[in-house]
């Protein structure tokens, strides 16, 4: 991937509603995302946290062309978004992948874990059925998952181990940057830290750029490089991991941060 960056957003804004209603009827307006500009350095791992309803999942979505932004600019992996899309599916799954909240509902319950994994494999990286069983070995290894998960079924798997599986199918399509979208909410806080541990080690390993989406400023704190905090559709502070959480600037970020419980798995000194 060219460039410093991994991703770069510009004055992005997504607005529901403003269509036209019926004589007398209110014409409502909601931007979601109201002009947001942020950049993901290659590399690192850049949270964007604020309370539900703050626009970050909407971001999100705009990131990897499940909504379609209403004004603004985005470059991904150095290329326009725009320019990206018109080259077809295949060629944003490349450069970018989405992790669900969900990771049970994100797997396709008819399918085997084998058939989830080798899609993007076979649409994404053309491979042949010999690089697809050697790669998705790999794979699994890589997120420490055992080889008879390939003949199982999602619904044979709890939350932590789903996730593993969602992370490696975002992993077959080689991208280098993932969205991850409240990646650990729905799993134990024990299970948690190890999907947080298994993510910073993959990011070194395969040499990946993370936005990381949250509510919840203590997984926040164990995995962030960088913090950008939403507001109603706003981005109303951005720093450091370390100042963000030792200096907050913003009234916002303060209160969210007084209402919050501390953890602390990484080591800041």
């Amino acid at each position: 991937m060219s460039g410093h960056f991994a991703l770069e957003v510009t004055d992005l804004t997504k607005q529901f509603g403003g269509g036209r209603r019926f004589p007398g009827g209110r014409n409502h307006v909601v931007k979601a995302v109201d002009q947001v500009s942020l950049k993901l350095v290659r590399g690192e791992t850049l949270a964007v946290v604020g309370e539900s309803g703050s626009g970050k999942s909407t971001l999100a979505r705009m990131l990897v062309g499940l909504e379609k932004p209403t004004s603004g600019q985005m470059r991904i992996g150095g290329k326009d978004a725009g320019a990206l899309a018109r080259e077809g599916a295949r060629a944003f799954g490349r450069v970018i992948q989405y992790v669900f909240q969900d990771p049970v509902a994100s797997l396709n319950p008819r399918k085997t874990i084998r058939e989830t994994l080798e899609t993007p494999l076979r649409v994404l990286c053309g491979y042949d059925a010999a690089k697809r069983r050697d790669r998705m070995q790999d794979l699994l290894d890589a997120v420490q998952m055992p080889k008879d998960t390939l003949e199982r079924y999602p619904h044979e798997f709890s939350g932590g181990q789903a996730q593993r599986i969602a992370i490696a199918r975002a992993l077959a399509a080689e991208a280098e940057i993932l969205i991850l979208d409240e990646p650990v909410s729905a799993l134990d806080v024990s299970v948690q830290a190890q999907v947080l541990l298994l993510l910073s080690r993959l990011k070194a390993e395969f040499d990946l750029s993370y936005l990381f989406i949250s509510h919840d400023l203590a997984v926040v704190e164990a995995i962030a490089d960088r913090v950008a905090v939403m507001h109603f559709g706003k981005v109303v502070e951005e720093a450091s991991a370390e100042r963000l959480f030792s200096q907050p600037e913003h009234d916002y970020t303060k209160r969210l941060l007084a209402s919050a419980p501390r953890i602390r798995t990484k080591d800041r000194s």
